[in-house]
């Protein structure tokens, strides 16, 4: 700690609302990541015993959800589940998903959490390289004859007639999550992250934003995302209460803000867009918020001038990737700054640096690099994709490009990587190009993104033909029956060939220029 920059002390001073000669980095870093999630949800029951968690029509309160989760304990140890061991769910956004996540970690054992619209193409392969023993899904999803499979629907009837178990003993370096990304070469990555370090990610934020138990929380995120399940983590850990939707409607939206009392909303640009398609009369219950966060994709100015002006409210832009949690915000009290994700996080040190590693020159532009208590260790099994990732001294390289502008804030420039962000999610153009090439009459194929007002990019597809003539609606449909929905392109532009440099690799930053605004 003795080289903690004072931009990063000025910065985790001003979320804290302290001065910084009253802050103490060691004791802050340590407390970020205290504890383990089966300790969290005992507390919250024990402390805030009324606090609600409510899905869709499901409400459970904080007793009910934990006496409930140690019914799930006994279920899952009778299926052999212990500590350590890695179970997938694949199911919708759920009471049941919360409830098995949850019994999962306190068992010790180790949740891999995927998209349910994951064909059985994909879902096979996050078992196999999760090594998993064990898929939970719900009862109209197709199995996998390589793992043990539980219903969702039986496991909770089991759990109905359970006795409770006690919670296991956790430590906050065990690991509780596999989360699956990948970079730009395509092959799927796994980031395990532990109990502390998911923690400190949400403890940091809350801290920042002034979170307490009195709020309650609403969203309409995926639960298999980071930045669905950060929900959870939140009311868990301040004995808040929340609610959550299994998918996004704005009206029933904001009739969930309105019932619930709501003081807090989760968004990404693509939901605060499509809340300003209603009127001023209609986006009422959004005023009564105190707080609308933005994060999984840059928040473009103008829609933050705008949902601003229709609302009375700021969007707060914060940022985070999947292996270093939650890392800059703009602030909760002062002036946000709209297309700047604001300062470090309580907790987090960013510098910029240049392609051979060294800190850019104050202004200029150079790859964000992390480094705190949320940051994860390394990739499983991968020692070279882990060396790959961290410049010595532990600085976790993004992949992504920014600079500071002259108020200490971070503006993102530009993408190292290839991954397209689509409705906050990530699509990885090598995934979708493989799963192309396999179409009859496809000699080649490059994906990219496109510029989106609703999504902030479109996957595109750029492809080479054979002699065999198709349609891209057939293409477009061929990619659906192997790849989730929001993989797959919604334009196909069939060119002579593709993009490529002197080296003859793809110069895929070019394929947007042949696209016409």
């Amino acid at each position: 700690m003795d080289d903690l920059s004072p931009r990063m002390v000025r910065a985790w001073a001003e979320h804290l609302r302290l001065t910084p000669e009253e802050m103490d980095p060691v004791h802050l870093r340590r407390e970020l990541k205290r504890g383990s999630f089966p300790a969290v949800l005992a507390a919250s029951a024990r402390d805030h015993p009324d606090a609600v968690l409510r899905i869709d029509e499901d409400r459970l309160s904080r007793t009910e959800l934990a006496a409930s989760v140690a019914r799930h304990v006994s279920v899952l140890g009778d299926h052999g589940i212990t500590r350590g061991s890695r179970v997938v769910i694949s199911t919708r956004s759920s009471m049941e998903l919360v409830v098995a996540y949850l019994a999962t970690l306190s068992v010790g054992g180790i949740a891999v959490l995927t998209n349910p619209s994951y064909t059985a193409t994909e879902l096979a392969a996050v078992i196999d390289r999760a090594k998993a023993g064990t898929l939970l899904v719900d009862e109209d999803t197709e199995g996998a004859a390589s793992v043990q499979v539980l219903r969702m629907g039986e496991l909770a009837a089991a759990a109905d007639r359970a006795e409770e178990m006690p919670f296991a003993e956790v430590s906050p370096d065990d690991v509780a999550l596999l989360a699956f990304t990948s970079g730009t070469t395509g092959s799927p990555k796994v980031v395990p992250l532990t109990h502390g370090e998911l923690l400190a990610s949400i403890r940091a934020a809350m801290q920042a934003w002034g979170w307490s138990s009195a709020d309650t929380l609403v969203h309409a995120l995926p639960l298999f995302h980071q930045h669905g399940l950060s929900g959870v983590h939140a009311s868990l850990v301040a004995g808040s209460s929340a609610a959550i939707l299994s998918s996004f409607d704005p009206e029933q939206l904001l009739r969930t803000i309105e019932q619930e009392r709501a003081t807090v909303l989760f968004g990404v640009p693509s939901i605060h867009q499509r809340l300003l398609e209603f009127t001023p009369e209609a986006l009422a219950p959004v005023r009564q918020l105190r707080l609308v966060t933005s994060g999984s994709a840059p928040l473009p100015v103008e829609l933050a001038q705008q949902f601003h002006e229709r609302t009375g409210i700021e969007p707060l832009e914060r940022y985070g990737l999947t292996e270093s949690g939650l890392n800059l915000s703009n602030p909760y009290s002062g002036e946000r700054v709209p297309g700047t994700v604001g300062t470090p996080l309580p907790g987090v040190e960013v510098t910029l640096r240049s392609e051979s590693g060294d800190l850019v020159e104050p202004g200029a532009s150079g790859e964000i690099t992390l480094r705190g208590p949320q940051i994860f260790s390394g990739y499983l099994d991968d020692p070279e994709a882990t060396a790959d990732a961290f410049w010595p001294g532990g600085w976790f390289r993004t992949g992504d490009l920014g600079r500071w502008d002259e108020h200490d804030r971070l503006m993102i420039t530009g993408r190292l990587k290839e991954l397209i962000i689509t409705g906050g999610m990530n699509v990885v153009p090598q995934e979708v190009e493989r799963i192309l090439e396999r179409f009859p009459g496809v000699q080649a194929a490059a994906v990219a993104g496109i510029p989106s007002e609703r999504w902030g990019e479109e996957v595109a597809a750029w492809v080479v033909s054979t002699d065999t003539p198709f349609e891209a609606e057939d293409l477009i449909a061929f990619s659906r029956e192997h790849l989730a929905a929001y993989k797959c392109p919604k334009h196909v532009y069939v060119v002579d060939d593709l993009p490529r440099n002197a080296m003859g690799k793809l110069s895929r930053s070019s394929l947007a220029d042949t696209v016409e605004p």
